[in-house]
């Protein structure tokens, strides 16, 4: 890895009114609704390109429900196929494979050997 390896985490959920309002109410922050990725509601929390740490948002996607393993970390890879093709060989499973997220990149969805959903990322 060249750079930090976490460039994205997700929150999902179940109820996003009830979530934007904790979360907005604990951190003092507005979070804005991520346009363009169909059958997915996000809601992200404040970007800066230019300040340390990662970005993230409130995700309500079929399938992914808020509670005990409600939360995704994503890991930057110039092509997620690429790390998507090294998880079964290394003992985890794929949850869905590498799909667009439209203007936003490439996404592949993964379970490492402790049960946990990780998230590739990549823009190509």
């Amino acid at each position: 890895m060249k750079n930090n390896p976490v460039g994205w985490f997700e929150i999902y959920v179940s109820d996003m009114e009830r979530a934007k309002a904790f979360y907005e109410k604990v951190f003092e922050a507005e979070l804005a609704p991520l346009p363009g990725v169909e059958g997915i509601e996000m809601l992200a929390f404040g970007m800066d390109d230019k300040a340390y740490g990662a970005p993230g948002a409130l995700v309500k996607m079929e399938g992914c429900t808020g509670g005990g393993g409600g939360t995704l970390i994503y890991f930057t890879c110039e092509d997620c196929a690429v790390e998507e093709s090294r998880v079964v060989p290394a003992g985890g499973k794929v949850f869905k494979p590498k799909f667009s997220i439209g203007q936003y990149g490439f996404i592949s969805l993964v379970v490492d050997t402790e049960e946990n959903v990780i998230g590739l990322h990549s823009m190509a």
